[in-house]
């Protein structure tokens, strides 16, 4: 089998583990849904695991993606010493937070969250004491899927994410008969366990480190401090978002974190497949050619990504938008998720909608700054966008369109930064995303399909089912035409 074959073959491995993953944590959303619907108690479960799983992204992000980067340019001499200095330092930061988070959970949520009614704060603060311990095994964890990475331990470090979604939903949504919301935070915190425990035995198995604590004053050390800190600031953009929304929305009515959830993972799932599982192996690759020079490779890479992502984003955009209400209706409205919380929900859908290619772009650009270890610029702009252009729209609208606003600054400020990365991008890594000839071609070609499916969504179907039938066909007839013809 060549390499190619290969290549393809373990790329449609890890994306089937990726996709079950994803489909877990996205039930385990659903059942939070029928469960609780637009309740207290669903705001209160979605918040106690806000703080865990933004260091989980941000810091573990960070440090995985710096750790790969210097890591992966070591000689075998020093890598086990730097390996063992970094996941011994961030043992010791991340055990430090996780214990403050345990011993004084009521400071955090009010520091973080006070705007919440009392009943839905008092019931936070008690979950969050119990989700806590999740953090310090989520970012850990996620760095040590790094170490795998580097090895081509892909199938494993994916399935590890699998096993703590597998086990948060079960968990969660298996012993709330008998736990009620506090299932969720078991589920959570022995999810996360799990995870780290399966990474770890797999490292000392095959014997990648020695799993010892120790510290050891090197060059590399502070090579990989200046990678990481900035990242830790622009790396993980959508948990920047999902911090501020759900800090804005603490003082609205009950129910609109939940609101806001619901329609923010309807959107993150097309986006989020596809972006992990290519990321997931091209990032070590990409910093291979990075640091080899090969620039027509990089280029080659990048079109083709841009390419691929708006033949597949743009139609989808447009089919949540059209179809919010019927999915939402659909997925969600069953149990405790009332016709009043589909209201609620499905405008905040569209809005989302609007953001999805740029936020899939935001993150795919970032990376080819990543692998030339440019950080600088891209994480000012993403900070820009998500703290300055976000809240500035929130603040101004958020007295007239309530929750919305809140999902209007994350499309409004997620479109600005693709195309201000998009431009810096050209500027000062030389990558053009496309020709004119495709971008005319692109605009045309969603014209087109908006149109399609707006026209199929007339159909008189009663049945919600029968309608998102017809139009998620549509929808891949578009895609497919797509790719043939423009791509």
């Amino acid at each position: 089998m060549g390499a190619p074959s290969r290549f393809l073959k373990l790329l449609g491995t890890i994306t089937l583990i990726n996709i079950l993953s994803r489909v877990f944590a996205f039930l385990r959303e659903l059942f939070i849904g029928y469960q609780y619907g637009t309740t207290y108690q669903a705001d209160s479960i979605i918040t106690a695991f806000t703080i865990p799983n933004f260091f989980h992204i941000v810091l573990g992000g960070a440090v995985t993606t710096a750790f790969i980067s210097v890591y992966g340019k070591q000689q075998s001499q020093v890598k086990h010493d730097f390996a063992r200095t970094v996941f011994t330092m961030l043992a010791l930061v991340v055990g430090t937070l996780t214990i403050a988070f345990m011993l004084l959970p009521s400071f955090w949520m009010e520091l973080f969250f006070g705007g919440m009614s009392g009943d839905a704060l008092a019931l936070t603060e008690k979950l969050f004491r119990l989700t806590a311990p999740a953090t310090f095994f989520l970012v850990v964890g996620i760095a040590l899927s790094g170490l795998h990475n580097v090895y081509g331990h892909y199938r494993l470090s994916t399935t590890s994410t699998f096993l703590f979604n597998a086990l948060y939903l079960i968990i969660g949504a298996g012993l709330t008969p008998w736990l009620s919301a506090y299932s969720y935070s078991l589920g959570a915190a022995l999810g996360a366990a799990a995870m780290f425990g399966f990474l770890v035995y797999f490292i000392r198995k095959r014997n990648l480190m020695p799993l010892k604590p120790k510290l050891v004053r090197m060059p590399q050390n502070k090579r990989f401090l200046k990678l990481a800190l900035p990242l830790m600031l622009g790396g993980a953009t959508m948990q920047f978002y999902q911090l501020i929304q759900r800090m804005f929305a603490a003082p609205l009515d009950n129910g609109a974190i939940a609101a806001l959830n619901y329609a923010s993972k309807m959107t993150q799932m097309p986006q989020a497949v596809l972006m992990t599982s290519v990321t997931t192996m091209i990032y070590p690759m990409l910093t291979k050619a990075a640091g080899e020079g090969d620039q027509t490779k990089i280029t080659n890479a990048y079109q083709k990504g841009f390419r691929l992502l708006t033949l597949l984003l743009l139609p989808a955009s447009a089919f949540l938008v059209i179809y919010a209400k019927d999915i939402m209706t659909f997925i969600l409205q069953y149990g405790a998720f009332s016709t009043d919380s589909t209201s609620a929900t499905y405008p905040l859908l569209q809005i989302y909608a609007i953001a999805v290619l740029g936020l899939a772009l935001n993150t795919y650009i970032t990376r080819f700054f990543y692998a030339a270890e440019k950080t600088v610029l891209p994480v000012a702009l993403n900070v820009l966008s998500v703290i300055g252009i976000n809240i500035l729209v929130i603040i101004l609208f958020r007295e007239q369109l309530g929750a919305e606003a809140i999902a209007l600054g994350t499309a409004i400020s997620a479109i600005i930064n693709m195309l201000l990365l998009i431009i810096c991008a050209r500027w000062q890594l030389k990558l053009n995303v496309s020709s004119h000839r495709f971008i005319g071609k692109i605009i045309l070609y969603t014209a087109a399909a908006t149109a399609a499916l707006w026209l199929v969504s007339l159909l008189p179907f009663t049945l919600a089912l029968l309608s998102l039938a017809t139009g998620g066909i549509t929808l891949l007839l578009i895609i497919g035409t797509g790719i043939k013809l423009v791509h």
